[in-house]
């Protein structure tokens, strides 16, 4: 029996990629009239026909979608999920969601389990201590599309969907300074991560740009714990030049320092002002309601499985597209407001 051909068959042949004669073939709008009938024209030539029962026979596709997230239970983690749960579930796909616990070796064995369970594509966010991408090469050489968010590796073969964590960085630090603060002190995470030197090469920015040098004993390199909120609240009250400004990067942890600096009598905003990041419901609950970095979680969550969902039903590149960039907003609260008095 002979074998079909395939649009690979027919992409080798024009030198042109599968997706461009998928689309020539599919009579996408973005394909030029006569690239339109080189392909077609080639494509019968070949004794190509179209089968749509085959092409979801070809790929077995399972109509599931892997998630790999560092920790399940952060807020913004949950809006990414619902994020993309709705946009998944109305396109007929489910997702199988596994933490790596910011593990690098958890996350290898979740990219295992999912390429055994034969998922479709892979959304990633990395572990604090992910340095390289070769876990995910048996994704890529298969060709499974695989589409990072949030904590990326910055590589060519997948996209990225991220926030600009530098320009969020830079809004943050810059307005504790128009405050008039001038030593201020950033709370961040593991600085391999880009999310985290994105955040730090912001606050640098805003500070050079108020002619205040740097200061690396005021940055503090930690895993953002609400355990890390207590320390740095009790390094805070034995520091013989005290910070008049507090930037940290994840709203849990601002919380829990915040609490332990009012407990030690501290004022906030007058004594110290803080800005978190995430705007999470607790940056709400707290006295007074801590000013942060609001993250389009859900949004990033959708646009994630969407443009995957789209890559599979062959309406989108996302090879070509290299990164996402979505917009995050500085919602200012009393835990930096100037009192008027």
């Amino acid at each position: 029996m002979e074998k079909e051909v395939t649009i690979y068959d027919i992409a080798k042949r024009l030198n042109c990629s599968p997706a461009t004669v998928s689309r020539a073939l599919n009579d996408h709008p973005a394909i030029k009239l006569n690239t339109k009938d080189i392909i077609t024209s080639t494509a019968r030539e070949m004794g190509y026909r179209s089968n749509t029962f085959a092409s979801n026979l070809r790929r077995q596709r399972t109509n599931t979608i892997g998630v790999i997230v560092p920790r399940l239970n952060s807020n913004f983690v949950s809006c990414v999920l619902a994020g993309m749960e709705k946009v998944a579930n109305e396109a007929g796909y489910n997702l199988i969601i596994s933490q790596s616990l910011e593990s690098v070796t958890k996350e290898k064995a979740n990219a295992l389990t999912m390429f055994n369970s034969r998922v479709d594509g892979l959304l990633v966010s990395v572990a604090y201590d992910t340095e390289s991408m070769e876990h995910f090469n048996a994704f890529i050489n298969k060709g499974i599309p695989l589409l990072f968010f949030d904590r990326v590796i910055a590589n060519d073969q997948s996209t990225s969907i991220v926030i600009d964590n530098a320009k969020a960085g830079y809004e943050a630090t810059a307005h504790l300074l128009k405050l008039g603060r001038k030593r201020i002190m950033h709370v961040t995470g593991n600085l391999k991560r880009n999310v985290y030197a994105d955040r730090l090469r912001g606050y640098k920015q805003a500070l050079a740009e108020y002619n205040i040098p740097f200061d690396e004993r005021l940055v503090s390199v930690t895993d953002l714990s609400q355990e890390v909120g207590v320390e740095v609240a009790r390094r805070i009250t034995s520091m013989q030049e005290r910070p008049d400004g507090l930037f940290v990067t994840n709203d849990l942890c601002a919380v829990s320092c915040m609490t332990t600096l009012k407990q030690a009598g501290l004022q906030i905003p007058d004594d110290i002002a803080v800005v978190g990041f995430n705007n999470d419901p607790v940056s709400q609950v707290i006295e007074p309601a801590l000013t942060t970095i609001h993250y389009p979680g859900r949004e990033m969550g959708e646009i994630a499985a969407k443009s995957l969902i789209n890559h599979l039903n062959g309406l989108m590149d996302i090879q070509t597209t290299n990164t996402i960039v979505l917009r995050s907003e500085l919602l200012i609260r009393g835990s930096s407001q100037q009192h008027t008095h």
